[in-house]
């Protein structure tokens, strides 16, 4: 009976010792399982997420899409209005143009020859041209080049302006015109620049500051003239050429002190000197 107590001891104390590493490897289990359920929960929200974030994107690119195509379709119409504008405009010219031009002479009514020599009779009068009301003024073609140049269209500002000087080299307003050209040359410059297209914007700028130095060199005596090297100045300093735009504005500051663009040249010449 002792043995059988002494057995009986010993398989008890193995059955809660058993019982007691089960219960701990349930524990373990569970917190295991706790630890895997929550990695699981968090791999599904980062999913979740991923999948949110690229639907998010994909939607920010289709409306980016949309409204680029919403800009094309606004870009065409706009050029398309311009086209029609330009023909128009080139319809009224062409009419102003044959307008102007002078009628032809009347022809001379035949006479009977006289019965006996006689001095010639001088010859009639020629028929006046039709009044010139409507024929195209010098104004007219700077107002066109300069509508064009105020609405952004400096390509054919640039082409208006050019054709002025070239037909009106001695009008008052040659050298205005001379200027505006190297400002529509500037303009495209800096469109150019925004649209990171670097060596375009250089052309132009370089293109801008020989247009600028026509007018002292063509019409000194221009209302534009300061302004021109003021511009011209700004040219070559975006250009990388201080030491050419030092001498432009010291020009300025030296031959015209009562400018407007004077204190500005001024400002700039004292930054480049530092």
């Amino acid at each position: 009976m002792g043995g059988c107590a002494g057995a009986a001891g010993v398989t008890g104390v193995a059955t809660q010792q058993d019982l007691f590493e089960l219960r701990s490897e349930l524990i373990q289990a569970q917190q295991t399982a706790q630890r895997a359920k929550s990695e699981a929960d968090a791999l599904a929200a980062q999913l979740d997420r991923r999948a949110r974030e690229q639907t998010a994107a994909s939607e920010r690119q289709a409306a980016a899409i949309a409204q680029r195509l919403d800009g094309l379709a606004t870009s065409l119409g706009a050029l398309v209005s311009r086209v029609d504008e330009l023909t128009t405009r080139v319809e009224a010219l062409a009419r102003q143009l044959r307008a102007a031009a002078p009628a032809p002479a009347a022809p001379t009514p035949a006479t009977p020859p006289p019965p006996t020599p006689a001095p010639a009779l001088a010859a009639p009068a020629a028929v006046p041209a039709r009044p010139t009301t409507g024929a195209l003024q010098p104004r007219d073609v700077y107002q066109a080049a300069y509508i064009d140049f105020s609405k952004g269209s400096y390509s054919l500002a640039i082409a208006g302006f050019r054709e002025f000087v070239r037909r009106y080299p001695e009008h008052d307003l040659a050298g205005n015109a001379q200027y505006w050209i190297g400002e529509a040359y500037l303009s495209l410059a800096r469109g150019y620049a925004n649209a990171d297209q670097t060596d375009r914007a250089s052309e132009s700028l370089n293109q801008a500051a020989q247009e600028f130095r026509k007018v002292l060199a063509n019409y000194p005596r221009a209302e534009k003239v300061s302004a021109a090297l003021y511009k011209e100045a700004l040219a070559l300093i975006e250009l990388k050429q201080p030491q050419q735009a030092q001498a432009r504005l010291q020009y300025l500051v030296d031959n015209f002190p009562q400018s407007e663009e004077m204190p500005l040249a001024r400002e700039r010449l004292a930054a480049l000197k530092k």
